[in-house]
């Protein structure tokens, strides 16, 4: 079964936790970022109470059902570098989706194939997910060659997927199905 808290899971090179009201400046620091408030709930203000507001709000995703939120933070010494998620809409059906940021700064430093490892060898240790999603836009290579790299396979092409600052994009869908 699937916890009802958020657990800390440890990788080689990050620690998936909760995140923390320490780490607001980390997401005030990407709210100029060009895409990472377009794809996610991060807030463009830059405020601080804008930016704990946002880690009040993955907390409270698990309450309402929707999935586990975790900060992904260097292993060594905790600064929080980006954000993970397992998101659980259709996990009655054993399916789970993941998706992630990572500060612009923190970039091309093998955090997010560590990260997406991690979770991924975590929730597919739970019966519940047989298959974790992964969407990724077809011009992010470095996302891409991540989720290959952490087992994922690519299965094709969503056209005109789902709508980014108003303007449909394709995806490219990659799965990873538990081992039976």
């Amino acid at each position: 079964m699937l916890p009802q808290t958020i657990p800390t899971l440890e990788g080689r090179r990050v620690t998936l936790r909760p995140f923390r009201e320490s780490d607001a400046p980390l997401v005030q620091s990407v709210a100029d970022d060009p895409l990472i408030p377009l794809i996610t709930t991060v807030p463009t203000s830059g405020s601080l109470e804008d930016a704990l507001a946002y880690i009040d709000r993955q907390h409270e995703r698990l309450v309402s059902g929707a999935g586990y939120s975790f900060a992904i933070a260097n292993a060594e010494t905790d600064e929080v570098v980006g954000q993970i998620g397992l998101w659980l809409a259709a996990i009655k059906h054993g399916r789970a989706s993941t998706g992630y940021w990572v500060a612009p700064q923190h970039r091309r430093r093998g955090y997010v194939s560590d990260a997406l490892r991690t979770l991924s060898d975590w929730a597919i240790d739970h019966d519940q997910v047989q298959r974790l999603e992964l969407y990724v836009e077809p011009w992010n290579e470095g996302s891409w060659r991540a989720a290959e790299r952490c087992g994922f396979q690519r299965e094709g092409l969503l056209r005109s997927w789902q709508p980014v600052c108003e303007e449909r994009k394709d995806m490219y869908m990659y799965s990873r199905l538990r081992k039976h």
